[in-house]
């Protein structure tokens, strides 16, 4: 077998069994463990694997995280769908929060003119609220991330500390057994205290979220008690859910 024959057998491998080492390859392939390293060697170049001790693993795959001006392009028919079962929740005077996630901004489009009170630091969730005549918008001041256009900082959590609301409504970038990750721990801080001063906290994260883990987490599974989601996950999650007594809302089409 050619050594490129070999390199793409080696892949394949890994994307079943996620874990391969260097006397696995030998006895696989009949080559010496000399040429069992050349091969890894070669894959980790190609930035192809991961080379841990004694083999390999494939790597962790990393999500785009693009600035909110093109997520607001990918805004998919699913999230929309998210964000319509998600204001139909909503009930006459209450007080929520809205955190700055374009599928929390889908609940924002839909909420239409229901009186309520609206806590948020996105400055677009302001905006869209602000054509409803019923409701009353608090919009948390504190340091602008301008790429993503949320407001963050001590000052955003210290106001948020000084209430409590009926609903949270938060939007994540992964969601798996590991709690609830996105990339920014400046948003991550400001998410966490959001969930610590709500009554009910209710996580909107389409089905290309679930099984994700991103590099900061600012809640536990524990932490949340409905999912809306578009697609039902597999067994295995929801009974992660159920352990964790996460209710979980499909929307379906």
């Amino acid at each position: 077998m050619y050594q490129e024959e070999r390199l793409i057998a080696i892949l394949n491998y890994l994307e079943i069994n996620k874990r391969i080492s260097v006397d696995q390859i030998c006895t696989l392939f009949d080559v010496s463990r000399d040429t069992a390293r050349r091969d890894l060697v070669r894959l980790e170049e190609d930035q192809k694997i991961v080379r841990t001790r004694g083999g390999a693993i494939l790597p962790t795959p990393r999500h785009e995280i693009k600035d909110y001006a093109n997520r607001l392009k990918m805004v998919s028919s699913e999230k929309k769908r998210i964000g319509q079962r998600a204001a139909s929740l909503i009930q006459d005077g209450e007080r929520i929060i809205l955190d700055t996630s374009t599928t929390v901004q889908a609940c924002a489009e839909n909420m239409g003119e229901i009186p309520c009170t609206v806590m948020t630091n996105s400055i677009n969730q302001a905006e869209i609220l602000s054509s409803n005549p019923n409701a009353d918008i608090l919009l948390l001041g504190g340091m602008l991330q301008k790429e993503h256009r949320f407001l963050y900082g001590s000052s955003v959590i210290e106001k948020l500390s000084q209430y409590q609301v009926d609903k949270a409504f938060i939007g994540v970038v992964g969601l798996s057994g590991s709690g609830l990750t996105l990339a920014h721990e400046e948003d991550g801080m400001v998410k966490r205290k959001m969930i610590s001063q709500a009554d009910q906290v209710i996580v909107l994260a389409d089905h290309t979220k679930i099984g994700v883990t991103e590099f900061f987490r600012f809640a536990e599974l524990s932490d949340i008690d409905l999912l809306i989601t578009d697609k039902m996950p597999n067994k295995a999650f929801i009974d992660i859910l159920q352990r964790f007594n996460v209710e979980l809302l499909i929307a379906e089409g």
